[in-house]
């Protein structure tokens, strides 16, 4: 875990110990189990078990100092009390572990920008970073999909937690990016696991019903997300909101109360003005202004809110010194995000195929409302929700469905601990016309093989990931292969 095997004082990770110790730190931990001699431990607190519980564990596996909060002190006193071991009390141990971290590792790509709100932070942060590539940026982005872009890694969670995020900025930034997007999400800002990021700029998107399994209620859900501008984005950092959501206007107010620029996106208003759409089968044009001009550009993507990520992602790149004209230039280079709006396959009578993440009431009415002006048939969708997460958003799910969609399959989606037939009865709840079909890739091929010619499938839910989530076991599922091998059978269809 140490940096390039350099091992560092306390006072050099700006962290001051009780009794004034200050030992030779070889490392960070969060898991007691990767404790090294040497390490400092954070024992944070738990939504089930206080860290401080492994406080005992990692001293006797060598660790020189451990990192916690008072309850966390209190829950280990016995074996602080026979230990050598410094002890960093905080009443913020989660943040002081992020400002650590950043410390320890010491450096980040140049130039970085994060983008929070319940749906589109993948596909902002990812045309951010093919904006920056077209320009000649060595860029990536990081989040949901992993790290992408000119330096690549895996990542188990949206928002890491700070040593496996600023190891992997700093691994990064020696590997020669130089500009990084981030995923800002509720959890990761709610926990702190971004206050060591360097920020230029930041972003927000929407806000609609998520998460609220975690998070007690709406105005948490959304204090956690203005955290990104109250707390992370520096003052003189630039601020990029969607304006046309409801909440645009409070959050444009916490960053502009902060003295951060703030540059406004939405249809018609805002500094970032989209001022009109015209589908087509595969894409869309646009008519935007900026800065007092106008300007027109091709887009190869499915979906009208499409526009408003990627005008999003415009204005981050523009709001970290790139010109206008030369961002707005990229546009028609940029290509779907993985799993967001993607083209999986057609019938031989010409009806699409695609596969989306949605997988919240209002992302699945976006992604279904965005789909249907590319439309000429019926539109299905396929859509489920994941176990031990929010449940009462899983009727509201099978109405969105309905209210946009000719004919709606029900199946499972990542059904974990729960038994799958209830949380499908839930979403039926909403949607009592819709067919149930348990096993997802019978769903899927039931829904390939209902297309006729102007048709279209839309697979919501899963979008990018690769696997199906049954009890403990994640067992291997892909939808876009699924609808390929769907197409094959059926008729041979073009992938």
């Amino acid at each position: 875990m140490a940096s390039d095997g350099t091992s560092k004082r306390l006072r050099q990770l700006a962290l001051t110990a009780i009794g004034g110790r200050d030992p030779l730190i070889t490392g960070l931990s969060v898991d007691s189990r990767d404790t090294r001699p040497g390490h400092l431990f954070a024992a944070l607190p738990g939504t089930k078990v206080h860290g401080g519980e492994f406080i005992s564990f990692a001293l006797g596996k060598g660790a020189a100092a451990i990192l916690t909060d008072a309850q966390g002190a209190k829950i280990a006193a016995e074996a602080l009390a026979d230990s050598q071991a410094a002890l960093i009390v905080s009443d913020d141990p989660r943040q002081t572990l992020a400002y650590t971290a950043a410390l320890w590792f010491g450096a980040q790509p140049a130039t970085m920008v994060a983008v929070t709100g319940t749906n589109g932070k993948t596909s902002v942060a990812t045309f951010t970073r093919q904006i920056w590539a077209e320009l000649g940026h060595s860029a990536v982005n990081v989040g949901t999909t992993g790290v992408e872009g000119a330096w690549s890694a895996p990542l188990k969670h949206t928002t890491p937690e700070p040593i496996t995020l600023h190891r992997v900025l700093a691994q990064a930034a020696a590997a020669g990016v130089t500009h990084a997007a981030m995923e800002a999400s509720s959890h990761g800002l709610e926990q702190r696991r971004l206050d060591g990021v360097s920020l230029t700029a930041a972003g927000f998107t929407n806000f609609s019903q998520d998460h609220l399994d975690y998070h007690t209620s709406f105005e948490a859900y959304f204090a956690a997300k203005a955290g990104l501008f109250r707390r992370v984005l520096p003052e003189e950092g630039t601020a990029v909101i969607n304006i046309d959501d409801p909440r645009g206007a409070e959050m444009r107010a916490i960053a502009a109360a902060r003295g951060q620029r703030v540059i406004t996106v939405g249809h018609g208003v805002g500094d970032l003005s989209l001022l009109a759409q015209r589908f087509d089968a595969t894409g869309q044009d646009l008519r935007f202004s900026f800065g007092g001009k106008t300007f027109q550009s091709r887009l190869d993507l499915i979906g009208g809110f499409q526009a408003s990520n990627v005008l999003t992602a415009c204005a981050l790149a523009i709001a970290c010194g790139d010109e206008p004209a030369d961002v707005f230039n990229t546009l028609p280079h940029l290509t779907t995000v993985r799993g967001r709006m993607q083209l999986a396959g057609r019938r031989q009578n010409g009806a699409a195929v695609f596969v989306d993440f949605a997988h919240t009431p209002d992302a699945i009415a976006t992604a279904l409302a965005a789909a249907r002006p590319h439309v000429m048939g019926r539109l299905i969708a396929i859509i489920g929700a994941g176990g031990d997460r929010d449940r009462a958003k899983r009727p509201l799910m099978g109405k969105a469905a309905t209210e946009y969609a000719d004919v709606v399959i029900v199946t499972d989606d990542n059904p974990r601990s729960e038994v799958p037939a209830t949380i499908r009865a839930a979403v039926m709840d909403g949607a009592p016309h819709a067919t149930e079909v348990g096993d997802r890739a019978e769903a899927i091929l039931r829904g390939v093989d209902m297309l006729e010619p102007g048709d279209a499938l839309m697979i919501c839910g899963k979008g990018h990931e690769t696997g199906q989530i049954v009890g403990d076991d994640v067992l291997p599922f892909d939808d876009v292969e699924q609808a390929s091998m769907a197409l094959s059978v059926l008729d041979g269809g073009l992938p």
